[in-house]
């Protein structure tokens, strides 16, 4: 009996084993296990490589499955200026096992209108708004895009966008049912205005003082309000930072440069050729925080000329600077104060008129012995809008020197005359003064073109006589946004950054080689945040040199301000011509 056993468990112990030898062999054959390994023993031994698993084991990688998505984290951070923000990141499924593939934060979301605000209801706000953001990404987004290929960037940008539309829609219908309610107040009293939070002495006080200002000035067109800000829904930063991660994964797993990937995505095919955004560098700052009384000129930025690497530029930069603080602790004008370092990474002076720092470039340039107008060209970041006093309807230039929209276009062609140099002003008025916008680009012609930061009012219909558009990566913009706003204005697009930037993300310098664009603003030459993307663009303009893939601006000018510096080159060239001949 006990023999019989035995032959009876082994014959069923030798059964188990056929069974199982038999499905692994249906298993690998309907999975073409063999066919690959012997297909891979063939390369291998034609090949014959050093590290022959290291060569399998990559083999066999190109035929794993590709990445999904696995889940989201939404976290918070600071970002560079100590304000709380938000950081997408993204988690994949890469050959069985979960990995965190890339992570990225886009600027915070005020507008720079939103003045208002008092610094505690602001700081709560944006609370807030960062909560709102991380309870998206964790919860609803996480499970929305779970599953999908990273890679779809233009599917799970839409897959965003929609999310964020049904939200805004929501919040929309909310608040007019709110408005509506029988349970609120019969009227419910708007958001007040500056002259409404006076009080009633000043009130008065201003209201004899416009009434003086109409009777002097009966003739001229009556004041255009403010247009209504856009509202900014809460969370809205989840998605430009998720649709930022999701392509720098996409990128990772393609295994090319952000810059490349991100031009392939434009619907070109892959490139052959690149050319590197020319660095517009800001150099002074005088805006409305500033400690001098003048408001006017937030940024002075200087323009290079053609043909130069952005190392050429920075170091040109770099000595202008420290002549120009030499030549202010030097001085011994009323007035002068030493420079500091802004939120924009530029020197920060204290003057009175507008004529103050472009008179300081200017004898820095002399020192030097740089030509102003040839070696580089100047451009003005005027922030108009900020400086809006709506109580008087006119323009606070300087601290107690109001300027009405007209008296603003006089100012600016004087400037212009005077400092030919110049050819180029952002923001010169708010987007209501669109007859201003006309005039001004009548008067000026093409010796000064008028640049808009269209980045909070993407949407709106163009300004009279605008030739150049800044955009910035913030609230729910989406990378395929970005494409879609580069591909319609192609040629006139100019990247920029916020005084709000990420700490730790050189994005925006790929995004702007990648769309093919022909300038990017990145600010001044301090802080840590701005310097990360002044280098990530020269390693890239490194790296496609070494691949011989670098277009020079030489062969490729930039179609916004090159027809205006070559004409002021050969202008300036006439002149020192003229002067050799007397």
């Amino acid at each position: 009996m006990s023999s019989q056993g035995s032959v009876s468990c082994q014959s069923k112990e030798e059964q188990d084993l056929y069974e199982m030898k038999k499905a692994a062999a249906e298993f690998y054959r309907v999975n073409r296990v063999p066919q690959e390994i012997e297909r891979a023993l063939s390369q291998l031994l034609l090949q014959q490589p050093e590290d022959l698993h290291g060569y399998l084991a990559d083999y066999f990688k190109n035929l794993s499955a590709p990445p999904r998505i696995s889940r989201l984290k939404g976290r918070e951070v600071y970002d560079a200026s100590g304000q709380l923000s938000i950081e997408a990141k993204v988690f994949c499924i890469v050959c069985n096992n979960e990995k965190s593939m890339s992570s990225a934060a886009v600027s915070s979301h005020f507008a720079p209108t939103e003045t208002s605000l008092d610094w505690k209801a602001k700081s709560q706000e944006r609370v807030d708004h960062v909560m709102t953001a991380v309870q998206w990404i964790n919860e609803p987004l996480n499970s929305m895009l779970k599953d999908q290929n990273p890679c779809a960037q233009s599917e799970i940008d839409h897959m965003l966008s929609s999310f964020f539309m049904a939200r805004y829609l929501e919040e929309k219908t909310r608040n007019r049912e709110n408005s509506c309610s029988p349970s609120e107040p019969e009227v419910v009293a708007p958001s007040p205005t500056p002259m409404q939070t006076k009080d009633k002495k000043s009130a008065e006080k201003d209201k004899k003082s416009a009434e003086k200002v109409k009777k002097r000035n009966i003739t001229e067109k009556p004041f255009v309000p403010a247009e209504p800000s856009e509202p900014v829904l809460h969370g809205s930063l989840a998605i430009g930072s998720l649709s930022l991660a999701v392509v720098k994964t996409g990128a990772q797993i393609q295994g090319i440069p952000l810059y490349k990937y991100i031009a392939v995505l434009t619907g070109r095919e892959v490139p052959t050729q690149f050319h590197i955004p020319v660095s517009l560098v800001t150099l002074l700052s005088c805006g409305k925080t500033s400690p001098g009384k003048l408001n006017l000129l937030k940024e002075v930025i200087l323009i290079p000329k053609m043909g130069q690497q952005v190392k050429q530029i920075i170091t040109m930069t770099l000595e202008l600077q420290k002549e120009m603080m030499r030549i202010m602790n030097s001085s011994t004008k009323a007035g002068a104060l030493q420079a500091i370092a802004c939120d924009s990474g530029a020197l920060t002076v204290s003057y009175e008129r507008p004529e103050q720092p472009l008179d300081l470039i200017t004898e820095a340039c002399r020192n030097l012995e740089l030509t102003l107008g040839t070696d580089f060209h100047l451009a003005v970041n005027c922030a108009a809008p900020e400086l809006m006093d709506y109580t008087r309807g006119k323009y606070e230039v300087a601290t107690g020197v109001l300027k009405s929209p007209d008296e603003l276009v006089d100012m600016y062609q004087t400037l212009i005359c005077k400092y030919p140099a110049m050819v180029a002003l952002i923001d010169p008025f708010r987007r209501e003064d669109t007859d201003q916008w006309e005039k001004l680009s009548k008067v000026t012609g093409h010796s000064c073109l008028l640049i808009s930061d269209i980045t909070y009012k993407s949407q709106a219909p163009p300004l009279p006589g605008v030739r150049g558009l800044i955009l910035k990566h913030v609230n729910e913009t989406t990378v395929s946004d970005l494409i879609c706003i580069a591909s319609k204005h192609k040629g006139s697009v100019l990247m920029g950054t916020t005084s709000s930037e990420p700490c730790n993300d050189d994005s925006l310098s790929d995004i702007a080689v990648g769309l093919g664009l022909d300038y990017v603003i990145l600010g001044g030459l301090s802080g840590a945040q701005r310097m990360l993307k002044y280098n990530r663009l020269i390693s890239i303009e490194e790296e496609l040199a070494q691949q011989g893939i670098l277009v020079s601006k030489e062969k490729h000018p930039p179609p916004l301000l090159h027809g205006k510096t070559q004409e002021q080159n050969r202008e300036n060239s006439l002149k020192e011509h003229s002067s050799q001949l007397v």
